[in-house]
């Protein structure tokens, strides 16, 4: 007997997890359909200093993953698109995807000459907008695929078009609309993702009112060498290099106000900055005020190295309130430290926010519990992965999506 040709098998969201699982689908034989909302693959991992267990810098992963994906003729990549709708059942799901009007096709090289005669300026969201790129740019350095975007609402098109005359392979086209693309699949994975909590949220801890109150996740993009500093550490406001510098643990987190969980990698991820500074700027005076330290497995090493440096100091206890001085500008944490029985305020010239992981939304029709995570209990044929179901580091993501795979093979 004849076997039928199988129907792809959708992975929703081009991240490391995304990423992962769609190559190893494709690597065991099946076809498979990659649909990111972002210009580029690779996700907040593309955005991080280095990540966890061995400190890699981000294009050592992904770099050999997108040479895995250029390898295979069996991945189909749809960036700048979401999945607006799905129905059918296990084995026959119908998935309509919107993408976004594509005005730089895909013979661009990257050559970058249209963005030497750009005019307009945009707010950089790669780098959580503490730079500007021309209105037409790359997404990062190791952007995948590798070729310019353009932002519509920054850009003129045709009263300007001065990209459109430069541009020596006609790469550029302002006719271009958005377009509606029908699929039909097997199996779903779900790997959307995560952002950050709202910080603008957590009143006593002024995230609005300086410059120099920044999440972990903005923390991280100023120590990238491919970030706004190019990896000198400087404050946001004034561009000086912080003497003083605190981080705020569960900042939200495993609040009933805010988010009554934990997020499981915020820990780790101070520790790992804290580690960094203690490189780069040796006079640094680091503050991490805590409630428990959670960290696991190898992440444990970091506990022990941070607790060797005599010029970070770890403080059990809840920060209650961060301030801006009216007349020098310098931030004032008002902290407890339990441990010593009593209540003392610090100055510093940063403070990190320890934020949590929440997920992005991805489908009306998924079962989510009261927090917006995907729940065990999934149609048929429908499979979550990582922080789509629950925080996690990079290193148990990649497992995730390995096992989603074979499930969704099953």
């Amino acid at each position: 007997m004849i076997r039928e040709k199988q129907k792809p098998i959708v992975v929703v969201g081009g991240g490391i997890s995304g990423v992962t699982a769609a190559i190893e689908l494709a690597e065991a034989g099946r076809e498979v359909i990659l649909v990111e909302e972002q210009p580029y693959l690779g996700g907040n991992v593309a955005k991080m200093n280095n990540y966890f267990p061995k400190l890699c810098p981000p294009s050592c992963g992904l770099e050999i993953n997108f040479r895995r994906i250029r390898q295979n003729p069996r991945i189909k990549i749809f960036t700048s698109s979401v999945v607006i709708a799905i129905s059918g059942e296990k084995g026959d799901f119908r998935l309509q995807v919107k993408t976004a009007s594509q005005l730089v096709k895909n013979c661009c090289t990257a050559c970058g000459e249209c963005v030497k005669v750009c005019p307009e300026e945009r707010p950089d969201a790669f780098n959580y907008n503490f730079s500007n790129t021309k209105a037409i740019f790359l997404p990062h350095e190791m952007a995948f695929p590798m070729k310019y975007s353009i932002d519509e609402l920054y850009c003129r098109k045709e009263a300007c078009s001065k990209c459109v005359e430069v541009c020596p392979y006609d790469a550029i086209d302002f006719r271009a609309k958005e377009e509606l693309t029908e699929i039909s699949a097997s199996a779903i994975v779900v790997a959307t993702g995560w952002h950050n909590y709202n910080a603008g949220k957590l009143e006593t801890m002024n995230y609005n009112a300086s410059q120099d109150i920044v999440t972990n996740v903005e923390f991280e993009r100023l120590l990238a060498p491919n970030g706004p500093g190019q990896g000198t550490l400087h404050r946001p406001s004034d561009k000086a290099v912080p003497k003083e510098i605190v981080f705020v643990q569960c900042a939200g987190s495993r609040d009933e106000n805010y988010l009554p969980y934990c997020s499981a990698v915020c820990c780790s991820a101070s520790l790992k900055h804290a580690l960094t500074i203690r490189e780069r700027l040796p006079d640094c005076i680091i503050r991490i005020f805590y409630i428990d330290l959670r960290v696991s497995g190898r992440n444990e090493d970091f506990l022990n190295r941070v607790k060797e440096h005599k010029n970070i100091l770890l403080i059990k206890g809840k920060v209650g309130k961060v301030e801006v001085d009216s007349q020098t500008k310098k931030l004032i944490v008002e902290a407890e430290d339990i441990l010593k029985g009593v209540k003392e305020k610090y100055n510093a010239d940063m403070v990190v926010l320890a934020t949590g992981i929440v997920p992005n939304k991805f489908s009306d029709t998924v079962a989510l519990n009261e927090f917006g995570f995907m729940t065990g209990d999934q149609q048929a044929g429908i499979f979550a992965v990582s922080c789509s179901k629950k925080p996690m580091d990079v290193s148990s993501s990649v497992k995730e999506a390995t096992a989603a795979a074979m499930k969704a093979i099953q």
